[in-house]
Protein backbone atom coordinates (compact mmCIF):
# COMPACT_ATOMS: atom_id res chain seq x y z
CA UNK A 1 0.00 0.00 0.00
CA UNK A 2 0.91 3.45 -0.60
CA UNK A 3 -0.01 6.60 1.26
CA UNK A 4 -0.29 9.95 -0.27
CA UNK A 5 -1.43 12.93 1.65
CA UNK A 6 -3.66 12.56 4.99
CA UNK A 7 -7.00 11.93 3.96
CA UNK A 8 -9.39 9.39 4.84
CA UNK A 9 -9.05 7.84 1.13
CA UNK A 10 -5.42 7.97 1.16
CA UNK A 11 -3.77 4.15 1.11
CA UNK A 12 -3.34 3.36 -2.42
CA UNK A 13 -2.92 -0.24 -3.66
CA UNK A 14 0.68 -0.35 -5.17
CA UNK A 15 -0.84 -1.78 -8.64
CA UNK A 16 -3.20 1.45 -9.45
CA UNK A 17 -2.26 3.91 -11.89
CA UNK A 18 -0.77 7.70 -10.20
CA UNK A 19 -3.11 9.31 -12.59
CA UNK A 20 -6.12 7.94 -11.55
CA UNK A 21 -4.84 7.97 -7.93
CA UNK A 22 -4.65 11.56 -7.96
CA UNK A 23 -7.70 11.71 -9.84
CA UNK A 24 -9.81 10.03 -7.12
CA UNK A 25 -9.04 12.93 -4.75
CA UNK A 26 -12.07 15.93 -5.01
CA UNK A 27 -11.15 19.10 -7.13
CA UNK A 28 -8.39 16.90 -9.33
CA UNK A 29 -9.28 16.27 -12.82
CA UNK A 30 -7.96 14.94 -15.79
CA UNK A 31 -5.99 18.07 -16.36
CA UNK A 32 -4.80 19.03 -13.01
CA UNK A 33 -3.23 15.31 -12.58
CA UNK A 34 -0.76 15.26 -16.17
CA UNK A 35 0.29 18.66 -15.10
CA UNK A 36 1.26 17.36 -11.80
CA UNK A 37 2.31 14.17 -13.21
CA UNK A 38 4.56 16.18 -16.25
CA UNK A 39 5.65 18.12 -13.27
CA UNK A 40 7.11 15.34 -11.24
CA UNK A 41 7.73 13.75 -14.60
CA UNK A 42 6.11 10.88 -14.38
CA UNK A 43 5.28 8.17 -16.70
CA UNK A 44 1.21 8.35 -18.01
CA UNK A 45 1.36 4.79 -17.30
CA UNK A 46 3.19 4.61 -14.74
CA UNK A 47 1.60 2.58 -11.62
CA UNK A 48 2.17 3.52 -7.66
CA UNK A 49 4.37 0.37 -6.80
CA UNK A 50 6.90 1.82 -9.75
CA UNK A 51 7.72 5.54 -7.95
CA UNK A 52 10.59 6.46 -6.20
CA UNK A 53 9.25 7.01 -2.01
CA UNK A 54 11.29 10.67 -2.52
CA UNK A 55 8.89 11.67 -5.53
CA UNK A 56 5.62 10.15 -3.26
CA UNK A 57 7.23 12.63 -1.03
CA UNK A 58 6.94 15.63 -3.09
CA UNK A 59 3.67 14.63 -4.41
CA UNK A 60 2.31 14.59 -0.86
CA UNK A 61 3.61 18.02 -0.32
CA UNK A 62 2.34 18.78 -3.52
CA UNK A 63 -0.62 17.79 -3.17
CA UNK A 64 -1.33 19.33 0.99
CA UNK A 65 -0.70 22.83 -0.69
CA UNK A 66 -3.86 22.39 -2.90
CA UNK A 67 -7.50 23.01 -1.93
CA UNK A 68 -8.61 19.50 -2.52
CA UNK A 69 -11.71 17.33 -0.59
CA UNK A 70 -13.25 19.35 2.06
CA UNK A 71 -11.67 22.44 1.31
CA UNK A 72 -12.91 22.31 -2.16
CA UNK A 73 -16.07 21.49 -1.19
CA UNK A 74 -16.99 23.78 1.80
CA UNK A 75 -15.78 26.42 -1.40
CA UNK A 76 -18.50 25.13 -3.95
CA UNK A 77 -20.94 25.79 -1.10
CA UNK A 78 -20.45 28.94 0.18
CA UNK A 79 -20.42 30.01 -3.61
CA UNK A 80 -23.66 27.98 -3.78
CA UNK A 81 -24.89 30.01 -0.96
CA UNK A 82 -24.09 33.29 -2.31
CA UNK A 83 -25.77 32.79 -5.29
CA UNK A 84 -29.26 31.63 -3.29
CA UNK A 85 -28.43 34.76 -0.46
CA UNK A 86 -28.05 37.15 -3.80
CA UNK A 87 -32.09 36.01 -5.65
CA UNK A 88 -29.96 35.43 -8.65
CA UNK A 89 -31.43 32.94 -11.61
CA UNK A 90 -29.28 30.13 -11.15
CA UNK A 91 -29.09 30.51 -7.38
CA UNK A 92 -33.38 30.21 -7.11
CA UNK A 93 -32.37 27.30 -9.69
CA UNK A 94 -30.20 25.49 -6.92
CA UNK A 95 -32.95 26.28 -3.69
CA UNK A 96 -35.73 24.82 -5.70
CA UNK A 97 -33.56 21.80 -7.14
CA UNK A 98 -34.27 22.21 -10.74
CA UNK A 99 -31.24 22.02 -13.49
CA UNK A 100 -28.96 25.05 -13.36
CA UNK A 101 -27.35 25.06 -16.72
CA UNK A 102 -29.68 25.49 -19.17
CA UNK A 103 -31.05 21.99 -19.45
CA UNK A 104 -34.61 21.73 -20.78
CA UNK A 105 -37.51 20.68 -18.30
CA UNK A 106 -40.39 20.72 -20.85
CA UNK A 107 -39.65 16.46 -20.86
CA UNK A 108 -37.93 14.32 -18.30
CA UNK A 109 -38.19 16.87 -14.79
CA UNK A 110 -39.95 14.29 -12.86
CA UNK A 111 -36.70 13.22 -10.76
CA UNK A 112 -36.23 17.44 -10.27
CA UNK A 113 -39.58 17.00 -8.99
CA UNK A 114 -38.95 14.30 -6.72
CA UNK A 115 -35.64 15.65 -5.58
CA UNK A 116 -37.21 18.91 -4.84
CA UNK A 117 -40.22 17.61 -2.87
CA UNK A 118 -37.63 15.33 -0.88
CA UNK A 119 -35.45 18.57 -0.01
CA UNK A 120 -38.34 20.58 1.60
CA UNK A 121 -39.12 17.90 3.65
CA UNK A 122 -42.83 17.85 1.80
CA UNK A 123 -45.48 15.61 3.04
CA UNK A 124 -48.11 15.94 0.42
CA UNK A 125 -48.54 15.55 -3.27
CA UNK A 126 -45.29 15.34 -4.88
CA UNK A 127 -46.93 17.57 -7.90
Amino acid sequence: MVSLPSTERANFNERKLVKKALETFYGLGPQASARIMAKYTIHPQARLGTIPAKTITSLTAELSNMTIENDARRIVQENIKRLRDMGTYRGRRHAMGLPVRGQRTRNQIETAKKLNTLERGGSGSRY
